[in-house]
């Protein structure tokens, strides 16, 4: 365990965020709350980093909130003030975001999981919704992202029954990309991520923009936003690179302009 809770190791433009608090199953608690948010402000504004893997030390990814703190009451507000920040910080972010799951993503945690835009997930890992044991629902945007992949039903199930979803159901559902064996886990996920860093970043980020409005938009806007998009992509010199590694028949050199 390191002296902070939350620590940023980079590898030339992929950033590896690790929680932590291996004890604690790498349950959030106010220090790791805190050190979240501010990985996710600091790897925003940093220009070497195109994809960040977001993993958890110890023998799990994240067990959820730390009950041990107690909830502050007003909850709403403890969420928007704390929570909501880092979920909707990668959510914003123009950073490609991965989640690396082992063991069990539980609570909060799976919803920490499963914000992220890229899900690589150990193969006996599971995603757990441990509030109905507590008398609680789930939170942190769980209930959308459940719904959203699962629909009502199967999401309403889900969120009931506490349920543990194993890592091939959560495969099937498209909670998340892909399995690897527990020991292999750590090697697929940054293999996932140099493949990703070798793209064109503004075409990333442009992309991950799309797939987060898509549910509100109808078809005829969905082709509207894709449009300016590609207006301002067609523009950029990564495009014109892109072209002439093309006519050349040579890979690409992407600078993210």
């Amino acid at each position: 365990m390191s002296d902070t809770p939350v620590t940023i190791t980079r590898d030339g433009m992929i950033a590896t965020v690790t929680m932590d608090r291996p004890a604690a199953f790498n349950a959030l608690n106010g220090a790791l709350r805190a050190d979240l948010r501010r990985a996710v402000s600091e790897l925003e504004v940093d220009a070497g980093v195109r994809v960040v893997i977001l993993r958890g030390e110890g023998r799990g990814f994240c067990a959820g909130a730390d009950l041990t703190e107690g909830l502050n009451p007003p909850v709403h507000q403890q969420i928007e003030t704390e929570y909501r920040p880092i979920l909707t910080g990668i959510a914003a972010s123009s950073k490609i975001w991965i989640a690396q799951v082992h063991g069990s993503a539980a609570g909060i945690g799976a919803a920490l999981a499963m914000n992220c835009d890229l899900v690589s997930m150990a193969e006996d890992a599971t995603l757990y919704m441990a509030f109905a044991a507590i008398g609680l629902i789930p939170d942190g945007g769980n209930v959308w992202l459940l719904e959203r992949a699962m629909g009502p039903r199967r999401a309403l199930q889900a969120i009931l029954e506490g349920g543990k979803i194993p890592a091939t159901e959560a495969l099937e559902l498209g909670l998340v990309n892909e399995l690897h064996p527990a020991d292999a886990l750590d090697a697929a996920t940054r293999g996932m991520a140099a493949r990703i860093v070798a793209g064109a970043p503004l075409a990333a980020a442009a992309a991950k923009r799309l797939i987060r409005r898509m549910d509100g938009l109808s078809y005829g806007d969905a082709i509207a936003a894709e449009g300016m998009e590609q207006t301002a992509l067609s523009q950029s010199a990564d495009f014109a690179e892109g072209v002439m590694a093309f006519r050349e028949k040579r890979k690409p050199v992407f600078r993210g302009r």
